[in-house]
């Protein structure tokens, strides 16, 4: 073994990242296939499975990505080290209503033409050339983190196998019974013209005025409301049954001739979502404009198709001629000023609100009675497979099956305070709305001639036109873990990578996302999709404030990896953090992981340097103290593996961290510098050394690895011309 000039300079990332990956990639070793087919992967051990959460394909990937491929390549590289047959499966999303909202924008700003300028088919050609052209960039990103994903699995969800899955997937729930077209109240977002999901709104706190109002001198009963304007759709004032103010009332109807230009017939009536102490424990119950609303006058066989809001946040005709085609707002103003004139109102005083608005246009919210098309979580249905407990042909719903699958840990979720909100969440599940008002995306496969109807990918024949709606994104996401395995195909992957043994995300969407997954894969596969959850939290900047463009603390990975290496990033967003919790991340921290590396570099010199030339590792007879610096590599080593295994990430890191610079570099190594080298090769004690410094060295490399992919396998290409560390088999107690 010779010593190589290289380790002259200090180690620069930028000089090995990009043909380091090279080589990976030109090996196939990200391939389980080909690890099974050269005996580095044991086709009879229990496989290791994660499928990518498939970035958006609307921008870049930014920090928060970065320490999610962190986490999960250091878990793919262990286990494919292990020798087990190991799959890191690779997408992109196309994000229907972000990917549409955000060409329309840079559309209209570049041409002036909006969606309406075009056939349905050329608006969608149009966005689709736009979201691939991010496509490249993004598997770039993705590429020089040093993610050993399985190329020649790519998937994308909107792929031609995602939409044949997404067709499948539609006709055996709407078969089923689950999936039915109902008008119900949804939320709807003027501004993208759309609807959007519970998941999907953003609640802005500001202030507004709590109106305190009769309807008429001699009503018996005052209002309080921030929403003046829907209070001419009114149809019943709801009280709390429990209220001795208002229980002479409750039953009786009232009619008024004239509010605000329109006539309103009141029937009061008792309601447990009533707070007696809000305003005046009284509220207006306008079902059109309101899902508690809508839900109490469905309870109460009260009207519900009085539309006094538009599409476009405007009043309708049914507001009556002073409010018809003013907007929300102004409307708001003129319902005000009207009671004022009447002398019907009592107070304006200014609270605090949560505005309800949609997360990709900023739109305010305005819940509107829809035809949409819904999955139905409480009905009960006839299972198509055997799941959990239950044989195929038995009944449950599919939020008993949501529960049951956390509940008897057939999906384990760490950290275990998230089980919590999951089960809060699930509860609460409504049954869910999947159909949007835009052109990208799934479009409802569902065509109508007459009143007959026929789900279908292509139209069934003259006559038959399709349905306008889009599929919402979460619909054929929620069929990510196993559509990417070929479903509905019984496909050799399907097979023995699912369920995943993983699934890594941020904890910020367990609700529309990770819930959506095990909806959709206990109906269809009976089985939960993933055995394990690891939620990750955010990326803070150093002083714990959530990172954005307004406050200009975003850290952009692509920079901070030119500056300091990949590898330095990858540890700095591992050390320190656990599952679930949130990293306060600075550029010394970076920079710090960057002399880490550096430390590994110069070790090895040393190391190098201290070994005779002609040095052939083999067995030798060992001192006691080199016996014992073994057995204590074995411990670290068993220590490193058992964290590994238990997801605590952080803690191997941390470990390797502080055995390598501050054992091995500053301690052992100095302690060997006099009795190595060609000076002393024939000795026991420098035969010895040798052969544990270079034991130390090469494990080391092996167990720092999935944390530190580049410099490790750019060391390691010294030990070995052939084999690459990507492949080595992980240290046990047996090898160290």
């Amino acid at each position: 073994m010779k010593y190589s000039d290289k380790f002259d300079s200090a180690y620069d990332a930028s000089k090995y990242e990009g043909e380091i990956y090279k080589k990976w990639e030109v090996s196939g070793y990200f391939n389980p296939d080909k690890c099974i087919d050269d005996g580095i992967a044991d086709v009879n051990k229990e496989s290791f499975s994660i499928v990518l959460p498939p970035p958006n394909i609307t921008g870049h990937l930014h920090i928060g990505h970065a320490a999610m491929l962190a986490i999960e390549d250091v878990l793919v590289r262990y286990h494919r080290m292990t020798g087990k047959p190991t799959l890191w499966l690779p997408g992109t999303d196309h994000a229907a209503i972000a990917t549409q909202s955000k060409f329309e924008k840079l559309h209209q700003k570049e041409t002036g033409k909006r969606r309406n300028d075009y056939s349905r088919d050329e608006f969608f050609e149009l966005v689709n050339e736009y979201a691939k052209s991010n496509q490249t960039y993004i598997e770039q990103q993705l590429k020089d983190f040093g993610s050993s994903l399985d190329w020649s699995r790519y998937a994308f969800t909107l792929d031609e196998d995602r939409q044949a899955a997404v067709v499948e997937a539609f006709k055996q729930m709407y078969e089923s019974g689950l999936i039915y077209q109902k008008d119900r109240i949804v939320n709807w977002d003027p501004k993208g013209q759309t609807t959007v999901s519970d998941d999907e709104i953003v609640y802005q706190s500001g202030k507004a005025t709590l109106y305190t109002f009769k309807y008429s001198p001699d009503f018996p009963i005052q209002i309080s409301t921030t929403r003046l304007e829907t209070k001419v759709g009114d149809v019943a004032v709801a009280v709390h049954p429990d209220d001795v103010r208002y229980q002479p009332y409750i039953g009786k109807s009232y009619d008024i001739d004239d509010f605000c230009g329109v006539p309103l017939s009141i029937k009061i009536i008792a309601s447990e979502e009533v707070d007696p102490e809000y305003g005046t424990g009284a509220l207006g119950v306008t079902p059109a404009h309101s899902q508690i609303d809508w839900d109490m006058a469905e309870a109460h066989n009260l009207p519900t198709d009085k539309v006094v809001i538009n599409e476009y946040a405007k009043m309708t005709d049914t507001a009556g001629t002073l409010l018809a085609g003013q907007k929300t707002k102004i409307a708001r103003q003129t319902v005000a000023s009207w009671l004022r004139d009447n002398d019907l109102m009592i107070s304006e005083v200014e609270t605090d609100q949560n505005l309800s608005t949609a997360e990709r246009t900023g739109g305010i919210i305005e819940p509107l009675p829809k035809l949409q098309w819904w999955v139905a979580v409480d009905k009960e249905f006839e299972l198509l497979h055997d799941t959990f407990d239950k044989k195929a042909g038995e009944s449950a719903t599919l939020k008993e099956l949501m529960l049951q699958a956390v509940k008897e840990s057939h999906t384990e979720i760490i950290p275990e305070r998230y089980e919590r909100v999951y089960f809060d969440w699930i509860n609460k599940l409504r049954d869910w709305n999947i159909s949007r008002q835009i052109i990208y995306g799934h479009r409802v496969p569902v065509w109508h001639k007459g009143d007959e109807i026929k789900i279908s990918l292509n139209s069934p024949g003259n006559d038959w036109v399709q349905d306008e709606d889009t599929l919402d994104t979460w619909f054929s996401s929620g069929l990510w873990p196993f559509s990417t395995m070929g479903w509905p195909n019984d496909t050799d992957d399907l097979k023995r990578y699912f369920p995943n043994t993983l699934l890594e995300t941020g904890y910020d969407i367990i609700f529309f996302w990770v819930a959506r997954m095990i909806l959709m894969s206990v109906f269809f596969t009976g089985q939960s999709p993933f055995k394990t959850v690891y939620m990750h939290g955010l990326v803070r900047d150093e002083r714990g404030r959530k990172m954005s463009k307004s406050l200009g603390n975003t850290m952009e990975p692509k920079k901070l990896t030119a500056k300091y290496g990949t590898d330095a990033l990858r540890m700095a967003l591992l050390v320190g953090v656990g599952p679930g919790a949130d990293n306060n991340l600075g550029e010394p921290k970076v920079k710090a992981y960057r002399n880490f590396a550096n430390k590994i570099w110069n070790a090895t010199r040393f190391t190098l340097m201290s070994l005779p030339d002609n040095y052939v590792h083999k067995q030798v007879e060992l001192t006691n103290n080199d016996q014992e610096l073994l057995d204590e590599l074995r411990d670290i080593s068993d220590d490193v593996t058992s964290d590994i295994e238990n997801y605590r990430l952080h803690l191997a890191a941390e470990k390797l961290y502080g055995y390598f610079w501050h054992r091995f570099a500053d301690v052992i190594i100095e302690s060997k510098k006099d009795i190595v080298g060609d000076n002393y090769a024939d000795s026991i004690e420098s035969k010895s050394a040798a052969y544990t410094l270079y034991e130390i060295l090469t494990t080391s490399l092996k167990l720092l690895h999935p944390f530190m992919p580049f410099v490790t396998e750019e060391i390691w290409q010294e030990f070995s011309d052939e084999n690459l560390l990507l492949i080595e088999r992980w240290p046990s107690s047996d090898s160290v």
